[in-house]
């Protein structure tokens, strides 16, 4: 039996040859088959240099098993979440590794409806079929169609917007050299803005770093697009673009936490009454822009599999994580990168304000320090001093993810990575923030440890 070491919590990811290479995308290709039992998936795959022949291998292994597969072409993770749900697939399979180098890729996965297969709904499964390899010879071979979703795809996005109302806003978009560039060319002439196109052509090269936002240095060429342009507005992808990243006016960075609370208010604007799912890192923005929108907060763990799992439960119409994760009911409660920015220039134009001034407010009345990150050497030993310390005085404390605890003005969480040996801690209050940075410095001294 040969080990495979590509398979994390959520998806498949690893170097590409030395821990993925097509006998292993073949094996993941028949183990999918194996457990889903599927007889329709479609199959994508990112802009990377490796894509094209990890699709072939899983593609293949997939027709050995018999399944027909449905060839979407190069794209996005949500082209594949929104092929399975639209056209009633039995899975779907999305070749990418993200914000991953170059040297790298893998495989994200769902089943029907786009419901995701994760380390404890059915990934190690699939990992333990692909290690043991013990699959029966072909008896019916699948076929191979391709099929092109983007008309369908581009013209379910446009649905989520009331066009008439959009304002002709002017909108730096930064694609990172990744997969967003084609789909806001296919959008563009659906709507009335300027984009000001940044590293806009797909490059598996990346020959302008790694499309990843949350990397602050990868920031500032969108900052200074902004300023240069004196854009409205500017957005940021990742390399397979379900997660976007915003920019005000003036190039200053969002907080995905602020994002949230937006899109909870876009929705609840829409439809008073609706649930909002949240992550618990930082909440009480979220909490209070849902209770004056009239809507039910529902608070869930981290991580894609859990929140979609919670939208599902309490049929939530949106559901956002402060990492820039976005969920929407409409999109099988799946995530999209394209649904945010489209909502949010909707709330801009309707609204007539800039989104410095729709967050701004927002960001004075709950301060927060943003995920800091941690290397420690025991983290469950720092975890119990920090709990030893802050609970005893504390108004409430939550173990619904890490350790969440609040006080009357302000709050914090601090939770454990589940692969590297960091904590990440999160603080907020009450429109102080002097208390907000004097008790992130505070704790940060308990955590010790250094910059992660």
């Amino acid at each position: 039996m040969t080990r495979i070491d590509c398979f994390k919590a959520y998806d498949v990811r690893g170097r590409v040859p030395e821990e993925l290479d097509e006998d292993i995308a073949y094996r993941i290709g028949r183990g999918y088959a194996a457990f889903v039992k599927p007889r329709t998936v479609a199959v994508g795959r990112d802009i990377r240099l490796s894509s094209p022949a990890i699709m072939a291998a899983v593609v293949k292994g997939l027709t050995d098993s018999g399944v027909d597969v449905l060839d979407i072409g190069v794209g996005g993770t949500e082209l594949s979440y929104f092929a399975t749900f639209n056209r009633k697939l039995d899975g779907g399979i999305m070749v990418t590794a993200s914000h991953n180098p170059p040297n790298y890729n893998g495989m994200k996965f769902v089943r029907e409806e786009s419901r995701p297969i994760s380390a404890d709904t059915g990934l190690q499964d699939i990992k333990a079929l692909a290690e043991r390899n013990e699959f029966a010879a072909p008896t019916k071979l699948g076929s191979v169609t391709k099929v092109n979703i983007l008309p369908d795809y581009i013209e379910h996005l446009l649905s989520y917007v009331d066009l008439g109302s959009l304002a002709p806003l002017k909108i730096v978009v930064n694609a990172g050299n990744g997969g967003a560039g084609p789909i806001i060319d296919l959008l563009e002439p659906h709507l009335p803005f300027k984009f000001i196109k940044v590293f806009h052509e797909p490059d598996g090269t990346f020959p302008n770093g790694v499309p990843n936002p949350m990397i602050e240095g990868n920031r500032k060429v969108t900052t200074d697009r902004i300023r240069a342009e004196k854009a409205d507005l500017g957005i940021a992808w990742d390399g397979d673009y379900d997660r976007c990243f915003f920019f005000d006016e003036h190039g200053q960075f969002i907080e995905g936490y602020y994002i949230v609370g937006l899109l909870a208010k876009t929705f609840l604007e829409k439809s008073r009454g609706e649930r909002i799912v949240h992550d618990p890192r930082l909440t009480w923005n979220t909490l209070d822009l849902v209770a004056k929108g009239g809507g039910k907060a529902v608070e869930s763990k981290s991580g894609h599999a859990f929140i979609k799992q919670k939208m599902r439960e309490v049929d939530a119409v949106y559901g956002g994580e402060m990492s820039a994760h976005h969920y929407f009911r409409k999109f099988s409660y799946a995530d999209s990168g394209m649904i945010p920015w489209l909502s949010i220039t909707e709330l801009m134009s309707q609204s007539k304000k800039s989104l410095s001034a729709l967050v701004g407010e927002r960001m004075r009345a709950y301060p927060a320090s943003g995920e800091i990150n941690r290397k420690v050497q025991n983290a469950p030993a720092v975890i119990a001093a920090v709990e030893a310390k802050y609970t005893p005085s504390a108004i409430a404390v939550e173990r619904v993810d890490g350790l969440s605890v609040e006080y009357k003005d302000w709050r914090f969480n601090l939770r454990s990575s589940n692969t590297e040996p960091l904590l990440r801690l999160n603080v907020e209050s009450r429109g102080d923030d002097a208390l907000m940075r004097a008790k992130t410095a505070e704790l940060l001294a308990v955590l010790g440890g250094e910059p992660g």
